[in-house]
């Protein structure tokens, strides 16, 4: 009887934890000084409501993870989120010991992108009353604000890797389109989301932002919503996905076998 071996994940390197670091640096880096400035703060007691400009810091989600997907995914798989490395490390997309330095690089990275933006504009009164484009659950969600948040961020997580499963893990789709559906649904997200929770998805892009400005909004609430709500909606999409569309394709006559 013939043996099976399951392929195993590709080794990574130094340049793939570069690579993360950089991403997530410029991921949090664009992200912070698109939401320091475009997020408006009203003085306490003004009967005039902040104006967020949603799309724009949207767009510029888009556009950051476009670039960075096009140029580095060949590099590292693109990551720059703890929260899709964990998803992609049950389904067997890269090794335990790789994604624990991914995850100290991309917290590293994310850090230092807030670092940048505080000094860029320290002397900016908006940017310290955003702490530093820092998350937050926003009173919009009301009384269930904390199993609001975590559901809000639960799910955008689960639809941003049930995206990133779809076209750069599935063997049979089409890989020249993974960057714009990438980019494009953290954008789509962000612009629902970004009222209700400042849309993280990320625990990265929470951590950096909150460390340095020190604004936790309530260490508990960020654990539980910004950490564990995108960890948990990102491996339930990665093996909902895996499990129904990738497992049963290889089944099939003249699939193609997933690359390594």
């Amino acid at each position: 009887m013939a043996s099976t071996t399951v392929p195993q994940p590709a080794d990574r390197g130094p340049s793939a934890y570069i690579a993360e670091f950089i991403g997530t640096f410029a991921l949090v880096l664009f992200v912070t000084l698109v939401v320091s400035q475009f997020v408006s703060v009203a003085p306490a007691g003004s009967p005039v409501a902040p104006f967020v400009d949603w799309s724009v810091i949207g767009l510029v989600h888009v556009f950051v993870l476009f670039f960075m997907i096009q140029t580095l995914a060949l590099v590292s798989g693109a990551h720059f989120n703890p929260a899709i490395t964990a998803a992609l490390t049950v389904i067997r997309e890269i090794k335990p010991i790789d994604a624990a330095i991914y995850i100290v690089v991309q917290l590293a990275g994310a850090t230092l992108g807030a670092l940048c933006t505080k000094a860029l504009l320290d002397d900016y009164p908006n940017a310290d009353a955003t702490n530093f484009g820092a998350v937050g659950i926003s009173d919009r969600i009301g009384g269930a604000a904390f199993w609001g948040g975590f559901s809000v961020e639960l799910l955008g997580t689960f639809f941003l890797v049930w995206a990133i499963v779809g076209v750069a893990v599935n063997p049979r789709s089409e890989r020249g389109w993974a960057a714009l559906v990438i980019g494009g649904t953290l954008g789509l997200l962000v612009m629902v989301a970004g009222p209700l929770t400042g849309a993280g998805f990320n625990p990265a892009r929470a951590f950096g932002p909150a460390l340095v400005s020190g604004e936790w909004g309530g260490f508990d609430d960020f654990v539980i919503t910004y950490v564990l709500a995108p960890v948990i909606g990102a491996v339930l999409a990665a093996l909902v996905y895996f499990r129904m569309v990738i497992v049963p394709g290889k089944k099939e006559p003249g699939a193609m076998e997933p690359v390594g």
